[in-house]
């Protein structure tokens, strides 16, 4: 499963006549393709899915974002749940 997540653009370019930016996902830059949002400019933020910008968000919405996804990871960690790696098998529901 992928999950979209907002990131605060660092750079604009174009790459093989396509908008890309540079993206700052609270630490980690990556790149993604800007060319859904014509008017996103370098200091916006954006949620990215699948390595392309679909949509603009303000800066207290992605705060909020990046606050809840550390309280997940808090959770998961305490719970003992591993976020990365290996996949987990699948939860058997109940009866």
């Amino acid at each position: 499963m992928c999950l979209a997540i907002p990131g605060k653009v660092v750079e604009i370019y174009e790459e093989a006549g396509l908008p890309m930016g540079r993206l700052d996902y609270g630490g980690v830059v990556h790149q993604a393709c800007l060319a859904y949002l014509p008017d996103i400019k370098v200091g916006d933020y954006a949620i990215v899915h699948a390595g392309f910008a679909i949509s603009m968000l303000d800066e207290e919405e992605a705060r909020k974002t990046f606050e809840t996804w550390e309280e997940m990871i808090r959770k998961a960690d305490e719970a003992g749940i591993p976020l990365t790696g290996e996949s987990q098998p699948a939860i058997e529901p109940s009866e």
